[in-house]
């Protein structure tokens, strides 16, 4: 799933489509198959229910809006500050570096760039979540909670 929103989802919303199809997220899976990503080839039945699961997967998370000729309306989404706090602070206590943590593909499923990341935790800084220096392409961040438990309580109480 991680995959197919990284890769398919993200490159249609782009690319300005106004759809996804269920053939797209077919042709994902048959790339996927060809990639070795399986362990072995899988029947036809078998691709198109994964990818009839994928699109209802994207549907079910808001990606993907109602039916329509031709397929699913992409939706538009934006990803919340709190979400953008606690991906940060899971990364930073998983113990990646800075610059690791703007770089990392866990960003992609919410369409994010480096860049992108990087506007992001500036504007939490603003809120006092942290403090972030950034010079060129490198980023050093002061992290104020010293827990997920200390950022939990903070992210509930506004």
């Amino acid at each position: 799933m991680a995959d197919f929103v990284r890769e398919a989802y993200w490159e249609a919303y782009e690319s300005s489509a106004r759809v996804m199809t269920k053939e797209s997220a077919e042709h994902f899976v048959r790339r996927a198959i060809d990639d070795g990503k399986t362990s072995s080839r899988w029947a036809e039945g078998q691709i198109e229910r994964m990818g009839r699961y994928l699109m209802g997967c994207c549907s079910d998370f808001g990606l993907l809006g109602s039916r329509m000729k031709g397929g699913r309306l992409i939706n538009t989404i934006r990803i919340e500050q709190k979400v953008v706090a606690y991906l940060a602070h899971d990364l930073h206590f998983s113990e990646l570096g800075d610059n690791a943590i703007l770089a990392h593909h866990d960003w992609k499923l919410f369409g994010l760039t480096r860049e992108d990341v990087l506007e992001e935790l500036k504007k939490l800084s603003l809120k006092g979540h942290f403090i972030i220096q950034a010079a060129g392409d490198v980023v050093r961040i002061s992290w104020k909670q010293p827990s997920m438990e200390a950022l939990c309580d903070v992210l509930s109480q506004g």
